[in-house]
């Protein structure tokens, strides 16, 4: 059977309104084209639903049991289509993200209170872990999007560019350093250095001079968490590098961020997804919103306070 979603509203407007002309009105077409519409539901059907008169139309047995399973039909797909619609205006939806505990404790938060006040109605979820577990959690299906540094050979993974910083270099206030008009490497190396565990020493040590190298890969401390690394620094038991969208945190510390530079080295960051994987239009939003929250900031001023 060839049956069509017109036809369908048709024989429910006939039905509702018990007359042909009023059922016209009511769906804006021609009478003749309504009862053209109904006649091919019969025709498809292979039975008569309804029965005509020169003044009022009935429904016939069939016709009548047919009535409430249509209405029903059109109700459900109405409310769908509603609700496709809801997601697309983002009067409701959810966000899952993924992120590295330092970001999803500075950055992230910044950015879902903002999201929030424009759409309220749309609930956005942050789970914080180790960097290495934010691609996992992706290719899973446990988020739908993650944010991380750059990696090689994502091949489950789209990789959206999100943002690139420079490192900065954390100490104390008062701290000797402060005095210096810019801050090279080769400055903070006399201070002990608290790095973090796994990639982010490895990566820095192939990012940085060979004369350094000796003393970079040789941290005082190699800890787990930026917040652990920074309650050291602010017990004076040495100097941090990390990224400029984490001066919320570093300012609870009370500590002092500077650029290091020669070299200046830089870290990307994007926003990740399953490959293939269409994202809701929720999702879609939140990613355009973060990337525009980011480029408004000026992470220069840092230097300037």
């Amino acid at each position: 059977m060839d049956v069509t979603l017109r036809q369908l509203r048709a024989f429910s407007a006939v039905a509702r309104t018990g007359s042909f002309t009023r059922a016209a009105e009511t769906l804006h077409v021609t009478q003749s084209a309504l009862s053209g519409l109904v006649k091919e539901l019969e025709s498809s059907l292979g039975v008569r639903l309804v029965d005509r008169s020169t003044r009022r139309s009935h429904l016939s047995e069939v016709g009548r049991e047919f009535h409430p399973v249509v209405t029903k039909i059109l109700q459900d797909l109405d409310s769908a289509l509603e609700g496709i619609d809801s997601l697309k205006r983002l009067h409701r939806g959810i966000v899952r993200i993924a992120a590295p505990q330092l970001m999803a404790s500075t950055l992230l938060p910044e950015v879902i209170a903002a999201f929030s006040t424009k759409y309220p109605d749309v609930q956005v979820r942050l789970t914080d872990c180790e960097v290495e577990s934010v691609m996992t959690r992706i290719v899973r299906g446990e988020v739908d999007i993650g944010i991380g540094p750059e990696r090689d050979e994502l091949v489950d993974l789209d990789a959206s560019p999100l943002f690139e910083m420079p490192f900065m270099l954390v100490f104390p206030r008062g701290h000797a350093l402060e005095a210096l008009g810019r801050i090279t490497w080769s400055d903070a190396t006399p201070y002990p250095f608290i790095a973090l565990q796994g990639q982010f020493t490895e990566r820095l040590v192939l990012d940085l001079d060979g004369a350094l190298r000796p003393q970079i890969i040789r941290p005082s401390n190699e800890v787990a968490f930026m917040s652990t690394a920074l309650g050291m620094v602010s017990a004076n038991l040495g100097v941090t590098a990390c990224l400029p969208y984490a001066r919320s945190l570093v300012g609870l510390y009370g500590l002092r961020m500077r650029r290091l530079e020669d070299p200046e080295v830089s870290r990307r960051f994007f926003i990740y997804s399953r490959r293939n994987a269409s994202l809701s239009p929720a999702v879609e939003a939140f990613a355009e919103f973060l990337s525009a929250f980011v480029k408004q900031h000026d992470w220069g001023a840092i230097e300037r306070e």
